[in-house]
């Protein structure tokens, strides 16, 4: 053992070999190239983030489309129609279907309405993916959104028939009214910010118990069997009214300078 180190010593004290130039001289090359990369993708992310640049038209329909912005029609619908199963055993799976296409419906009637809302504002001046922009009208806009909202309602009280329970007719109602004060005229209660309060209303305990309330069931031998309000229910939509303003609350921070100017309160500052 001690030969063997004593023949290793050379190797372990010898200096290392002395980087070649050229491998030198291609990593010096290189650092301006990766810096000029580097630049690019921030001034795309900058064009991105401030809208300059020109987007495709495939682009503008998708982001006017807003289609992530439908889960809020799938999810108090879902949540309301689990709760009745889990408490009664119940599910109507027409009924169910009908009313996620009433729902998507009043949620069309709501991104079409806030568009046309906000040209007339004009929030939504320099804004290429609103609807209005898009179109180039705001009548026709405007008239899409009402045949949205009238085939919305006929759904509705579709199921209502369905069900009997007057209680989901009158929660869902409500829920509507909370969407047409946050940003329909003369109310446009989003401007005083009171838009989270209404989104967390809308969405929660109104939706959510109305969609419950339409699982109740209605037969010529036994009238209606209504199903009772429950803690589950009463929970699980607080969750859904909470989450569901959150994602508002949060999607205001990227116009937060648009607003200020037009003097809407959707934060606290």
């Amino acid at each position: 053992m001690p030969l063997a180190g004593i023949a290793l010593a050379p190797l372990l004290v010898s200096p290392l070999a002395p980087p070649s130039p050229r491998g030198s001289a291609a990593a010096v090359s290189a650092e301006p190239a990766r810096r000029r990369r580097a630049l690019r993708r921030v001034r795309c992310s900058a064009a991105a983030a401030s809208g300059g640049g020109e987007l495709s038209r495939a682009t503008l329909l998708w982001r006017a489309v807003k289609l992530p912005l439908y889960s809020v029609a799938l999810v108090p619908l879902t949540v309301g129609t689990a709760a009745a199963y889990n408490h009664a055993g119940l599910f109507f799976a027409r009924r169910y279907f009908g009313l996620l296409a009433a729902a998507v419906l009043v949620i069309t009637w709501l991104n079409l309405s806030n568009d046309v809302y906000d040209s007339d504002t004009g929030a939504d001046k320099n804004k290429k993916e609103s609807v209005v922009n898009i179109v180039g009208s705001r009548a026709v806009t405007e008239y899409a959104a009402n045949v949205s909202l009238l085939l919305g309602f006929g759904g509705l009280f579709w199921a209502f028939a369905e069900a009997g329970d007057v209680r989901f007719i009158v929660l869902v109602l409500c829920a509507i009214l909370c969407g047409y004060v946050y940003q329909c005229p003369p109310f446009r209660l989003s401007y005083r910010g009171l838009g989270e309060p209404l989104c967390f209303a809308a969405f929660g305990p109104l939706a959510t118990s109305a969609f419950y309330f339409s699982n109740s069931s209605r037969s010529i031998s036994s009238g209606a069997v209504l199903l009772p309000l429950t803690k589950t229910v009463i929970a699980s939509s607080i969750l859904v009214g909470l989450t569901t303003t959150l994602i508002l609350f949060c999607s205001h921070f990227h116009q937060i300078e648009g607003d200020r100017g037009l003097l809407e309160r959707c934060l606290p500052w």
